[in-house]
């Protein structure tokens, strides 16, 4: 895998290149500021970008959408010192696909990694197999009703919906519909009546919180579940008292939504 490291630290730097490179990580670039990196990114073509938080010139939080919007096929693993709370919940809503809080120990960083290249390489798996599916002349089999559940992807972040299909494929799931705001999510389960819809909470234009009661009542039979980085209590009861039948957690992690799942659908 092909890392660029965005780290104005040197000590760190040196750190992760010593180390990745150790556990055969092919370091492509390294970075000690925020400006210029969308342009690295283009032109080194990494497969991981490890980006520190507070850097000179444009800040990790600033270039997170941006390298998502842009690259969705790369993962970014978000790195900082920061004491914020809720700046966990920030990144992974962002599109984050990894997180790692300074100071870590090195065992920290190449679980990380592993996690996010084991769920990217599992996405570009199903992702594959969809294609090569979709790509089929149709048998009997599959015109056949009453097959796999069917769901729609709702999330601002590009980055994450397509983890999000890979992993929802791969687990069996029929992918109808993908949507960025709540407005599309109410068109898309009016037109669709999906099994289940996975209903980001923070997005432009209408809120998953908004949408989610017009949903409902256009696709009463949908479960919808939430996505996000945040878990407070006030949020989950919101989301619960308007039919939210669950959550899953920003990054996503297969595990999670697979055990998820087969609760829902009583497997």
């Amino acid at each position: 895998m092909k890392v660029l490291i965005v780290e104005d630290n040197a000590s760190m730097r040196n750190l992760l290149v010593t180390l990745l490179g150790s556990q055969g990580y092919s370091i492509v670039g390294q970075l000690e500021d925020g400006n210029g990196v969308v342009d690295a990114i283009r032109r080194l073509a990494p497969e991981i970008v490890c980006l520190d938080y507070q850097l000179p010139g444009r800040d990790g939080m600033a270039l997170l959408p941006e390298i998502n919007a842009a690259f969705p096929d790369i993962d970014v693993v978000f790195m900082t010192g920061s004491e914020d709370a809720d700046i966990e919940q920030r990144a992974a809503d962002a599109g984050a696909s990894g997180f790692l809080r300074k100071p870590f120990g090195q065992k920290q960083i190449l679980d990380e990694l592993r996690q996010v290249c084991e769920i990217r390489q599992q996405a570009r798996r199903a992702e594959q197999a969809d294609s090569t599916a979709e790509a089929a002349p149709p048998t009997a089999a599959s015109r056949r009703p009453g097959g796999k559940p069917t769901a729609i992807i709702v999330d601002d972040n590009s980055a994450i919906r397509l983890l999000l299909k890979g992993v929802l494929i791969e687990l069996g799931m029929h992918i109808v519909a993908q949507a960025a705001n709540g407005e599309e999510a109410i068109r898309a389960a009016q037109a669709h009546q999906p099994s289940v819809l996975f209903l980001d909470v923070n997005m432009p234009i209408m809120s998953g919180l908004d949408a989610l009661p017009r949903i409902r009542e256009v696709s009463p039979q949908t479960a919808v579940v939430m996505v996000t980085g945040e878990t407070s209590r006030l949020q989950v009861q919101q989301a619960a008292g308007l039919g939210a039948r669950g959550y899953v957690v920003k990054p996503v992690r297969p595990a999670y939504v697979e055990s998820f799942l087969k609760k829902l659908f009583n497997r």
